[in-house]
């Protein structure tokens, strides 16, 4: 079947020939191809990147993209189905991330299933969340504008972060920013069905990818899946991008809705022609560098003009 993505994204996709399905490819394969694409010549300048240690098993990167003191900081959870994905390979959105919205970002290096199950992922995105807000001053960030940012699998894990937050009365977050998430397990919704075979992730591979991450078993776990999560009141403003030819879009659109619903202050897009995962190097597309630019003008605006609605 034929996809209606936009000329530069069908060119992305054309670059990489034809790729077998994740499954048939196998973790080890996938895994390598990911972290060893070369990254882009021109990402953004940063005025400083350092790496931090929040525990034995839990790394982290901190881009900051001026010399002010006092910026927002991002707490950035990459993607790669908690199976894959680093802060080395995501490098170029960690960098777009901070230089659109002028925040730090602070990366974090969660562990990965399958050798290390659900909720391992969560349990390290929330105690790095934790971190970057009691370290606050150490690391010279506003803590009163933490945010919570995820592609994919980690919009799972910022989304789930927050509802977690909420739940146990802190940190407080500011606000969360969903791209492309991987909210829900329901393989029914029409984007699934119509998309099933789309380019950058199909249907397969999505089973692929759940059977791999799902071992410790996490279906009515709302921090886990947080479209299972039957309250979302009381949740920070989120900031939602779907991609128009992306198979889980329903998800994040759907979620946005519910979001809405509960009162929650909630701006979603969708980029039609664009592909599941299209930020992760956002300078290849025209609404990728679109996107980037969006999303760091809303965060600026909210930065500069702190309501809660």
């Amino acid at each position: 079947m034929t996809y209606p993505l936009d000329p530069d994204a069908a060119a992305r996709v054309a670059s990489f020939g034809d790729v077998p399905p994740m499954r048939v490819r196998g973790l080890a394969a996938v895994r390598a191809a990911i972290e060893t694409a070369p990254l882009p010549d021109d990402m953004p300048e940063m005025a400083a990147i350092a790496d931090a240690v929040i525990s034995e098993h839990l790394p982290v990167r901190i881009y900051r993209p001026t010399d002010a003191s006092g910026q927002p900081v991002l707490v950035y959870f990459h993607g790669g189905g908690l199976v894959m994905g680093s802060n080395h390979s995501f490098e170029p959105l960690a960098r777009a991330l901070a230089s659109a919205s002028g925040a730090v970002v602070v990366a974090v290096d969660y562990r990965l299933a399958p050798e290390c199950p659900p909720p391992a992922q969560f349990d390290d995105a929330y105690a790095a969340t934790e971190w970057v807000s009691s370290h606050a001053e150490e690391l010279d960030v506003d803590a009163g504008r933490l945010v919570v940012v995820g592609d994919s699998a980690g919009g799972s894990l910022a989304a789930g972060v927050a509802l977690a937050a909420r739940d146990r009365g802190g940190p407080a977050i500011f606000a969360q920013v969903l791209l492309y998430p991987g909210l829900d397990r329901d393989m029914t919704t029409p984007s699934i069905t119509l998309l099933a075979d789309a380019p950058m992730l199909s249907r397969d591979d999505i089973d692929y990818l759940h059977e791999l991450a799902d071992l410790g078993g996490s279906d009515t776990n709302p921090y886990l899946v947080p479209a299972s999560a039957t309250d979302l009141t009381g949740l920070p403003p989120a900031i939602v991008v779907t991609a128009g030819c992306d198979p889980i879009r329903d998800w994040g659109e759907r979620y946005a809705a519910r979001l809405c619903e509960a009162g929650v202050q909630t701006t979603v897009t969708r980029y039609p022609g664009m592909y599941h995962g299209f930020l992760m190097r956002s300078e290849a597309t025209a609404r990728g560098r679109l996107a980037v630019a969006e999303i760091g003008g809303l965060l600026r605006a909210k930065f500069a003009h702190p309501l809660r609605f």
